[in-house]
C-alpha cells in the first residue's frame, strides 16, 4: 500500500527534490508520536564536576612543572 502511494507520488512530482520531500513526508513517524520518557536512564558512570576540576588542576600543575624544567 505504501508502494503504490509512493509511486503516485513520484508520478505527481516536479523533480527530484519535491519526490525526496514527499519521501519523507510519506515515512515520518505520525505528528502525535513522541519520544519515550518513561524509560529509566542508565546510571552515571562518568566523573562528577568536582572530579573533573581536581583532575584539570593536577594537569595543568604538572604541565607547568615540565614546562619550567624544559625551558630552565
Amino acid at each position: 500500500m505504501l508502494a503504490a502511494a509512493e509511486a503516485s507520488m513520484d508520478l505527481a512530482a516536479e523533480d527530484d527534490a519535491a519526490r525526496e520531500r514527499n519521501r519523507a513526508r510519506l515515512y515520518a513517524p505520525p505528528a502525535g508520536e513522541r519520544r519515550r520518557t518513561d524509560r529509566p536512564r542508565p546510571p552515571r558512570s562518568g566523573m562528577s564536576m568536582d572530579q573533573v576540576r581536581a583532575m584539570m588542576s593536577s594537569v595543568a600543575q604538572e604541565d607547568a612543572q615540565l614546562t619550567r624544567r624544559r625551558s630552565g
